[in-house]
């Protein structure tokens, strides 16, 4: 039923998502042009190519590895292509819950593959549990992502999801889209 649905989302995009070209005074990324999306939107395209437009080859090679040891996310050693990755649009967050996977404006999901742009950390997530009041910027920076010394300033409270990197933390109860401009968390691509 989900699939029917993603698959009607895409089909209405398609055809009422106008494709945008770059203008002449923005450099377009070598692969923008030679990308072939299955059954995706023009919009994710659009947003896609002007992402991609100021990273350097070198960057995006490890723009997503975590510095965490026990991490799974790493793009070196993906083998999907980046024609098959997709990222959140806008960028949701959800209590406990909330699925977690690729958000869209019309399949809202809580982004699982979150980023701070401020202390490049991966957003570490924790369900049915809530910040105290007493948590600190240094409390993260000295302990984050290590959830055994980071479950002294955590309570277990139902139905929360408590997100946190190295610079800051929120207690998350229900869906909503991330705009708080002192977050700069954004969301690394996800894996089709």
């Amino acid at each position: 039923m989900e699939n029917d649905i993603d698959d009607l989302l895409d089909e209405v995009e398609q055809k009422y998502v106008k494709k945008t070209t770059p203008s002449r005074n923005v450099k377009a990324s070598p692969t923008a042009k030679s990308r072939v999306k299955p059954a995706g939107s023009g919009l994710d395209a659009a947003i896609d190519d002007i992402l991609d437009i100021d990273l350097p080859a070198s960057h995006t090679a490890n723009a997503f590895q975590s510095t965490s040891k026990n991490s799974t996310l790493s793009t070196s050693g993906n083998s999907q292509s980046k024609s098959e990755q997709k990222r959140c649009f806008p960028v949701y967050l959800g209590g406990s819950g909330e699925t977690m996977g690729r958000g869209a404006s019309m399949n809202k999901h809580a982004c699982d593959q979150l980023r701070c742009t401020s202390c490049d950390f991966r957003i570490c997530h924790f369900e049915n549990m809530a910040w105290s009041r007493d948590t600190d910027y240094l409390f993260l920076r000295n302990n984050a992502p290590d959830f055994q010394k980071l479950k002294g300033k955590l309570s277990r409270k139902k139905g929360c999801r408590a997100y946190c990197c190295q610079c800051q933390w929120r207690n998350v109860l229900e869906i909503c889209e991330l705009r708080d401009p002192q977050l700069k968390w954004v969301c690394g691509k996800h894996p089709s």
